[in-house]
């Protein structure tokens, strides 16, 4: 065989325009170390390979199988088809061969040659009527410098029994050939079998020499010395008709399975020795398993599948089959369909496609069921839109399911320090955690409260009744709640304390609503829910009515509970903070509302403004005080001083620290961690 250097000399050497001809059923590798070369035929590869080695048997078979289980569709654009003569011809190609026999043919040809040959036997209107498969060692292509093949030529008995030419602008012919790529070949596929026919070679002789071990009764063989002498005192020899007789006694005496272990009975000067191996000369087991992984390496099963033993590459079986399909089958689909489509398909109809259907494969399924956790988990954390997650998932867009989803629990502040709306509606979980009506409002705070009215104006009240004139016209907008509010609004009664709590409360959560699309007269879809929504609760003239009077309340309410909170201002952690930013007030003042909004109607839970500025600046005075006291995570000092506030106003609500006990004396009287007596 010519060397590797003689191999690509002749290629700078090649005449353009000479015809070149090859045969499939010579596939070549370079030998180990002697540098020389061997030939294998594909009867070689089918025979030795295929029929007597199991491992690779046991990938081809894996491929194969699996390969032509998988299902497949045909659409007309985005339509799939549920008849058509393509999906006839496809579910059976011809009178001999199912569906499944006919692509387990295909791809086992594949993986044994490196090449499969399709032929097409047209109809009378020109489509094809049936597909027949060509054993590749009976095609021999002929084509020019150019790799281009010009005609298959099918050989059968040395002869040419069909001749199937190649378009030369084109590239069609009756026959397509699907083959893997090969570096060294302008016109046949490489073999993965060719990549392993070295390891194949191991694994079968490895199977060879265990088996004449065991005919020889599992023991390694010795030798019969000969020593006897002369009358003069000299070694004698045996002539060559004693020695063949010996060994022909020896071996139908002792040898084989069925003399195991027979006691050797030797006279005169015969003398046994034992020749024997060391365990580690005798390792042909793990070379077994070696060649094994390195077969199923080559065609790209993972070994567990292949029943080496101790091989951990995957977690399980499942995990094993899964990288089968992903690795190795799935890619061998999309040449088969990349090919079908351009040879088979275009004859019916361009606007036809054949589909493998992936999804479908219960390999995949764990791949499948991880897709639709992290597809859900990113709608629901509102990172992607349900339409958009459809789309991954392989399935059509509905209507209406373009926007995010904003979670409950998780939401950002605006400047006004409430959640945006999504669509002006007055949630179901807001239904239920105001239920109505809970308002029987603490008597010491109505009393506190007194001197304010908190009657509707007559703005609100025109507002209302025409918010639910359009609920009543379009059935849209609001809730139960909703309804109830317009109601009191539009008979103008005296509002309770709680009432105007939550009307502030909607109004800061719903103000984003005011910027969308049919909120204002003239916009499409006006009224919108939102807006509806919005009249529902007083309007604009609502909106300034809640804040004013929420203000109001708070700075008496305050005034009201300064006596009993006994504040000391002197505290050296407070005096060491300066005076809260505008800001920071903002921020205390919407944890206040946020609070009260809850535990505002228990009076020895209600928060105010100053128990918070007074417990934020305290936090401000320890971080500067007493440093060591603060965790390492924290980076600045109203990072601590507000998760002190939050400290506090848990204690608050629930009547107990989390950790330690602190600011005792800003609890009001009566709470059950104040100092106050």
């Amino acid at each position: 065989m010519a060397s590797v250097f003689d191999n690509i000399k002749g290629i700078f050497n090649r005449q353009p325009n000479v015809t070149e001809t090859k045969m499939s059923s010579m596939v070549g590798y370079f030998g180990i170390g002697s540098g020389e070369g061997k030939q294998y035929s594909y009867e070689d590869l089918a025979r030795e390979g295929y029929m007597k080695n199991a491992i690779v048997y046991r990938c081809v078979n894996e491929i194969a199988k699996g390969a032509s289980s998988v299902p497949f569709t045909v659409k007309s654009g985005d339509t799939v088809l549920e008849q058509h003569p393509l999906i006839d011809l496809l579910d059976r190609p011809n009178p001999l061969q199912s569906n499944s026999e006919f692509f387990a043919s295909l791809y086992g040809y594949l993986m044994l040659s490196g090449n499969a040959y399709t032929l097409k036997v047209g109809g009378v209107s020109g489509q094809p009527r049936e597909l027949h498969l060509l054993r590749p060692d009976r095609i021999k292509i002929e084509g020019g410098a150019g790799g281009m093949p010009t005609r298959y030529d099918y050989m059968l008995r040395g002869r040419v029994e069909a001749s199937y030419e190649v378009d030369q602008e084109t590239g069609f012919s009756e026959l397509k050939q699907t083959k893997l790529w090969n570096p060294m070949d302008d016109f046949y596929g490489c073999s993965p079998l060719s990549a392993a026919a070295v390891e194949v070679d191991q694994h079968n002789l490895s199977s060879k020499h265990n088996i004449n071990l065991l005919n020889n009764g599992a023991r390694p063989s010795g030798a019969v010395v000969f020593k006897p002498k002369d009358e003069s005192g000299f070694h004698a020899n045996l002539t060559d008709s004693q020695r063949q007789q010996l060994l022909t006694d020896l071996n139908n005496r002792f040898g084989g399975t069925n003399n195991a272990g027979r006691p050797l009975l030797l006279e005169g000067d015969f003398d046994w020795k034992e020749m024997g191996l060391s365990p580690r000369d005798m390792d042909f087991i793990n070379l077994k398993h070696m060649s094994a992984t390195d077969i199923a390496m080559c065609f790209g099963v993972p070994s567990q599948l292949v029943g080496v033993p101790d091989a951990q590459t995957y977690a399980n079986v499942a995990e094993a089959r899964l990288a089968l399909y992903e690795e190795t089958i799935i890619p061998h689909l999309r040449k088969v369909e990349s090919d079908l489509n351009e040879w088979l398909v275009a004859q019916f109809d361009d606007r036809l496609t054949f589909e493998y259907v992936i999804d479908e494969i219960p390999a995949l399924s764990e791949r499948r069921r991880r897709i639709y956790e992290n597809v859900v988990s990113a709608v629901n954390a509102g990172i992607m839109t349900r339409n958009e997650a459809r789309e991954l998932v392989g399935l059509s867009p509905l209507k209406g399911a373009d926007d995010l989803l904003v979670p409950a629990t998780l939401f950002p502040l605006g400047e006004s320090g409430a959640p945006p709306s999504n669509d002006g509606n007055e949630s179901d979980a807001e239904e239920l955690e105001e239920p109505e009506e809970a308002e029987d409002a603490d008597e010491d705070e109505e009393k506190a409260v007194g001197d304010i009215d908190l009657r509707p104006t007559a703005g609100m009240a025109t507002e209302a009744s025409k918010g639910l004139e359009w609920r009543k016209e379009h059935n849209r907008g609001g809730t139960t709640i909703g309804v109830a509010r317009a109601n009191q609004l539009v008979a103008r009664e005296s509002l309770s304390v709680s009432t105007v709590r939550r009307m502030h409360s909607f109004f800061s959560r719903h103000e984003v609503d005011k910027r969308a699309e049919g909120f204002r007269q003239g916009e499409d879809g006006y009224p919108s829910a939102g807006r509806i929504a919005w009249a529902l609760w007083g309007g604009d003239a609502g909106q300034s009515w809640a804040r004013k009077k929420r203000d109001q309340i708070e700075r008496e309410l305050e005034k009201a509970t300064a006596d009993d909170l006994h504040i000391e201002i002197n505290d050296p952690e407070e005096t060491k903070a300066p005076s809260v930013s505008a800001a920071v007030r903002k921020g205390l003042q919407n944890k206040v509302d946020k609070h009260n909004e809850k535990y505002g109607d228990t009076p020895t839970k209600r928060a105010t403004l100053r128990m918070l500025i007074s417990c934020f600046k305290r936090g401000i005075g320890a971080y500067r005080t007493n440093p060591q006291s603060v965790r390492p995570s924290v980076r600045s000092e109203d990072q601590w001083a507000y998760a002190r506030v939050n400290a506090f106003l848990f204690a608050l609500r629930r009547g107990r620290f989390r950790s330690g006990k602190f600011d005792q004396d800003l609890f009001p009287k009566g709470h059950p961690l104040s100092s106050k007596k």
